[in-house]
């Protein structure tokens, strides 16, 4: 019998709920967890709940070890308590496993309240990727972490077979959604003077990404990299001849894609991968390997292609329909994602 196994009631369907979020991972960070906590909470908000995030914005922090642009908490428990208890939840949402996550862990253990987790990333291979350590004993202490929730939201069906495979209990699915309207064909106006076709990578820019498996590729034409992050200046210095384009959010980021042959998602270790369905949506094809992620995500061969050798990938991804895949993205919508993960909450007991 795991941690969590108490009587939880699921939230209720037109009560409007005091929802709390607790995230390690907020902004001003840029990637796909924020983008799509933030998203789901302005859902959420529009459909009459309030939403309070807190996130290390809101505390003393320190820079996490080996990245330096990802704010750690300082010691939050204290002002976190006092920052619950002034909002009054009804429901609670544990979203990352960091200083802020564990603490609010601690505290709804403390006060018996049942809440909810989400699996985002797979930090057992980023320590490996980063440090050399083996996973096994980070996969056991987030099995601990996420086993005392009533239920921890997975994206994909090939993350929630592995998390149950791993002895994660009340796995539940949550998948994701894109902005149709920002995200969208139109005129290609970026990247003038580029040679052509244009590969793009967009996120962050490190090491458990596998950018350097993209830009050691022999393709024609031009590769951009769109983002930031702890390796980008030794990326550039190595491959001069890609093109560091940095941060772009928004139109911009919008932009990046449409002026894109090709979206190039070298990742072996992402969970979703949101930028798959931004570049879609934009009518850019897609190119990666056949990992989780993108099998779930990419599963119309008109829209990318998916394939061990990414070079071939990439190639035959620019035969790959426009039209194709904007209509494969067009499947997900942020309103059913956000309802998805609104049918999962559970209820505070009435006395908390």
């Amino acid at each position: 019998m795991s941690e969590a196994d108490t009587l939880v009631r699921p939230a209720a369907a037109a009560a409007p709920l005091r929802l709390l979020v607790v995230s390690d991972a907020w902004k001003p960070q840029v990637n796909g967890v924020v983008r799509t906590l933030a998203t789901v909470a302005a859902e959420l908000r529009a459909e009459g709940d309030a939403v309070e995030v807190i996130g290390p914005d809101r505390f003393p922090t320190m820079p996490m070890p080996s990245y330096p642009e990802i704010r750690l908490a300082l010691l939050p428990r204290l002002k976190l308590a006092r920052m619950v208890d002034a909002f009054g939840p009804t429901a609670v949402h544990i979203a990352t496993e960091g200083p802020l996550g564990w603490a609010m862990r601690r505290l709804c253990r403390r006060r018996r309240w049942p809440f909810t987790t989400s699996f985002h990333t797979r930090f057992p291979e980023y320590l490996q990727a980063r440090t050399g350590l083996p996973p096994r004993l980070a996969w056991a202490l987030l099995r601990r972490f996420h086993n005392a929730a009533a239920g921890t939201f997975a994206a994909t069906p090939s993350l929630q077979a592995e998390l149950r495979g791993r002895g994660f209990n009340h796995v539940l699915p949550w998948t994701r959604g894109v902005d149709l309207a920002l995200f969208s064909q139109g005129p290609v106006d970026d990247f003038p003077g580029l040679p052509r076709p244009i590969f793009l990578y967009a996120g962050r820019v490190a090491v458990e990404k596998n950018i350097e498996a993209f830009l050691s590729l022999d393709l024609p034409g031009t590769k951009v990299v769109v983002g930031d992050g702890p390796q980008r200046a030794e990326l550039a210095q190595r491959f001069p001849a890609a093109h560091f384009a940095g941060w772009r959010i928004g139109e911009e980021l919008a932009r990046a894609y449409r002026a894109a042959d090709v979206f190039v998602f070298p990742s072996r270790t992402d969970t979703f991968g949101l930028v798959l369905l931004e570049a879609m949506a934009c009518g850019t094809p897609v190119a990666a390997f056949p990992v989780q992620g993108p099998i779930d995500v990419v599963t119309d061969p008109r829209a990318g292609v998916l394939d061990t050798d990414l070079r071939a990938a990439c190639l035959a991804a620019l035969a790959c329909s426009r039209d194709a895949a904007r209509a494969h993205a067009e499947r997900y919508s942020w309103p059913a994602c956000a309802a998805a993960f609104r049918a999962g909450l559970v209820h505070l007991p009435d006395e908390a």
